[in-house]
């Protein structure tokens, strides 16, 4: 029944989730949000194409390309030697522009909470200006797929995660960092959306439980996928 109602029957309203995670809806207009899908769409081509990780032997129900970067659990290399060997995409200047207005408005957030302490934008430890992700894990969820809860903790630099939402609406579930269990909230992230975590919020437990269908709106819609979500993570991984 959750899918009958639309994104703006729910409260979307920019907020503080939990000290150093932060939520600002619609973060990305229409415009940005189609030019990045069609990036995707050069970023499928290679040199690496998307594909499932494999997490203890099991492949991940998304498909992953990373930029700057190639991902496995526990490490970062600049080739992906568990899928072809081929050198991945450099990480766009561009997404640095993007990361940093996204940590900049999120500080905005921050600062008008009435509930933040007075030194709250600073839980991240750096000024938005300053964040330099280096890294892209970029993942394309079908109608089916889904993450468990886990935390983000290969980068030896503890900046913000920088996440974006394209496409069909997901239920993120953003919990604690002591465990993956209750307390958590569930949050309808929608096209164009952006998320924040860092400071004393970097290494909550989080995940996906739900891709809701034909939830895009036409600017966001990937059929040419066959649906779905994109969701891109920015992180920096202090790495040389």
């Amino acid at each position: 029944m959750e899918s009958l109602f639309a994104d703006e029957a729910f409260d979307r309203r920019p907020r503080v989730i939990a000290p150093g995670a932060v939520w600002v809806p619609g973060f990305l207009d229409a415009a940005a949000q189609t030019w990045i899908i069609r990036q995707y769409a050069k970023w499928q081509s290679g040199p690496v194409p998307a594909h499932a990780t494999s997490i203890a032997g099991h492949p991940m129900s998304v498909r992953t390309i990373g930029l700057g970067w190639h991902w496995q659990p526990g490490r970062y290399d600049r080739h992906a030697r568990d899928v072809n060997g081929q050198r991945v995409l450099s990480f766009p200047d561009w997404m640095t522009r993007l990361g940093r207005r996204v940590v900049s408005h999120a500080a905005e957030v921050v600062a008008d909470d009435p509930d933040s302490p007075a030194d709250a934008p600073n839980l991240w430890g750096f000024l938005p200006e300053e964040y330099s992700p280096d890294v892209a894990l970029v993942n394309y969820y079908d109608g089916q797929a889904k993450m468990g809860m886990h935390q983000d903790k290969d980068e030896l630099d503890p900046a913000p995660v920088v996440s974006l939402s394209l496409g069909d609406t997901c239920i993120f579930r953003f919990g604690n960092t002591d465990n993956r269990n209750k307390p958590y909230e569930d949050i309808r992230l929608a096209s164009g959306d952006a998320f924040v975590f860092g400071g004393p919020a970097r290494f909550a437990f989080h995940g996906v439980t739900k891709i809701l269908d034909a939830t895009a709106p036409e600017h966001g819609r990937l059929d040419h996928l066959g649906g779905g979500r994109i969701n891109i993570t920015m992180r920096t991984t202090g790495r040389n």
